[in-house]
């Protein structure tokens, strides 16, 4: 086996950078555009490093690209050198004023509403110069993020354990509740079953989330389809906000709704279906000085909401 040599100086951080676009936009032209480059300039790129390392890490089609098995293998490596390279000019940055910083915490529902505004505002008691940027999506657009660098770390549900590349801590563990508004026909309801609730309209997550499935799951086993009235989100703004104006029906994880009398739960328990809530890092990578900081007030927060 012949390896490819990458530190010959062949190998720019360009590529690196055009690799991470590529597998992201699924096109050249998105990448480039991404990219503020010309398209025969992106593609120049593509067919340098394919040749540096003696494979093909795309197939063309009409409709984009798409990544091989090997693009798939390098664009993590790649993703790792960034995110490497741009958590050191922030560690040096931190370094040279302790008092300031920057974290970009990536969020999905679980811990969203409590604990990680609650972290917050104990930090900046601290640090009330530190910058916090707080990002909302689904867990696997934030793991594409995390890798690449782009997000420092990850307050959500865990649904993997650790591996080589990604690290999981838990918090806390949580339970998930079938919710209304306090004006809705169920609201105070008792004896409700699921078929009860299968002519409202209803609020279900994403279908890439965990959550999706086993609520899917949980109408299979009882024998019913999905609801055909419904809306798909993850973000809790919107999910509230249907909540109050609407008869829909929510599944939520149990302290998003716990300091909100306008939402109240519906008497049925879902008990196959809870989970735990933690962080989740990259493995591999020297956290900065305001990272850690910021974990271990989340980490404080955890603590003392699980007493």
């Amino acid at each position: 086996m012949i390896l490819p040599r990458l530190l010959d100086g062949r190998l720019k951080f360009r590529h690196l950078v055009l690799l991470d676009a590529l597998a992201r936009q699924g096109t050249v032209v998105g990448a480039a555009a991404e990219l503020h480059v010309t398209q025969p300039v992106a593609t120049r790129s593509l067919h340098e490093l394919e040749e540096i390392l003696d494979v093909r890490l795309f197939e063309r089609g009409p409709r984009g690209i798409t990544p091989t098995v090997f693009g798939e293998a390098f664009t993590g490596h790649a993703r790792a050198v960034l995110a490497q390279l741009e958590q050191a000019g922030r560690h040096v940055a931190e370094l040279a004023d302790a008092e300031r910083g920057t974290v970009v915490v990536g969020t999905h529902l679980a811990g969203s509403n409590m604990l990680l505004p609650r972290a917050i505002a104990a930090i900046k008691t601290e640090r009330p110069y530190l910058t916090i940027v707080v990002r909302e999506g689904s867990p696997e657009a934030l793991l594409v993020e995390l890798e690449a660098g782009r997000v420092d770390l990850i307050i959500g549900r865990l649904t993997a354990p650790s591996d080589e590349r990604i690290e999981r801590r838990k918090l806390y563990d949580e339970s998930v509740d079938l919710v209304v508004r306090t004006a809705h026909p169920l609201a105070g309801a008792t004896g409700v079953e699921l078929a009860d609730l299968a002519e409202y309209p209803w609020i279900l997550p994403g279908a890439e989330t965990a959550l999706r499935r086993e609520l899917e799951q949980l109408f299979t086993r009882n024998g019913f389809p999905l609801p055909a009235n419904r809306v798909e989100t993850t973000s809790f703004l919107t999910v509230r906000q249907l909540l109050l104006e609407t008869d829909v029906i929510a599944a939520l994880p149990s302290l998003i709704t716990k300091d909100d009398p306008r939402i109240t739960r519906v008497a049925l328990a879902l008990e196959p279906i809870g989970h735990s809530v933690g962080l989740t890092l990259p493995a591999q990578r020297t956290l900065s000085p305001s990272v850690d900081a910021l974990i271990r007030s989340l980490t404080d927060v955890a603590t003392g909401m699980s007493d």
